[in-house]
């Protein structure tokens, strides 16, 4: 059962929410996703009775705390790519404030029906895609990146920049009128279709995460999302968790395959998305 909207903010759903936040945090930064995939679907299970738009500003904000502590974790690690990222981060504006606009106008019921049906889709493709190998990334033309890792690993491939700039427009849009964060669509799409190693994907889709996710945020702040079901207490105690669960999953991540990342990202979404289309049902 959701909890209503007129709920007391207590100190044990300070506890219940900071604990969820460290969950998210981790897993989120682990897949390079920032954790909103996870917590929208979430969001929407706990509280039934509140707008699309406050559940995704909620979201957004922690996306935001996610991804702003994962980058400084992996810019420690040195797996960004700051010439991809940059770019693509500028690409995602547009797209995010537009989003964020338009969830405004959405019914609880369609936006829960749309949410599970992107989930569902971004599960399947991710479990059939395939991460492309060094020699294919190389000879499928665009820009050469060169990279070597804190830990010495090196990463060589090439970037279609205009690409992903393309791609990086829409991901804007769709992730932020989710409440998504973008990085469980970003980090498919760099390493299936841009030809990003995995962990070089899931670091950059971190930096990307904290320029779209604030950007986003704020544009929720002036529209008024926060002001509807203890929106910002929500906001801060998720934040307080996802802080501390952002660094633990970049530190994991360090130890996990490129293949058993994207195996765990794959699950993570095909559970959310059926439990969202039972709720609707």
């Amino acid at each position: 059962m959701g909890v209503p909207v007129t709920a007391t903010f207590t100190v044990t759903t300070l506890v219940v929410l900071a604990v969820l936040g460290f969950a998210v945090g981790a897993f989120g930064t682990v897949v390079g996703a920032g954790g909103g995939f996870i917590l929208t679907p979430v969001l929407l299970i706990l509280y039934p009775g509140d707008p699309a738009s406050t559940i995704t500003a909620i979201s957004l904000v922690v996306v935001f705390f996610n991804a702003l502590s994962g980058s400084a974790a992996y810019a420690r690690q040195r797996r960004i790519d700051y010439r991809s990222g940059i770019v693509f981060a500028l690409c995602t504006l547009p797209g995010a404030i537009g989003g964020t606009v338009l969830v405004q106008f959405a019914s609880r019921r369609l936006f829960d029906a749309i949410t599970a049906i992107v989930l569902g889709a971004l599960a399947v493709w991710i479990m059939v895609a395939r991460e492309a190998d060094a020699r294919t990334a190389i000879a499928g033309g665009g820009s050469i990146r060169h990279l070597v890792d804190r830990d010495g690993n090196s990463y060589t491939y090439s970037v279609r920049v205009m690409r992903g700039a393309l791609l990086s427009l829409g991901v804007g849009f769709v992730s932020s009128f989710l409440g998504i964060g973008g990085g469980v669509i970003h980090v498919p799409l760099m390493v299936g279709f841009l030809g990003f190693p995995v962990h070089v994907a899931t670091a950059t889709s971190h930096f990307v995460l904290a320029v779209m996710s604030g950007a986003s945020s704020l544009v929720h702040v002036l529209l008024g999302s926060f002001s509807i079901g203890h929106g910002l207490r929500r906001s801060v105690a998720l934040s307080l968790g996802v802080v501390f669960g952002a660094q633990l999953g970049a530190l994991a991540s360090r130890h996990i395959g490129g293949r058993r990342i994207r195996q765990l990202l794959a699950v993570g979404l095909l559970v959310l998305a059926a439990r969202l289309a039972i709720a609707v049902l």
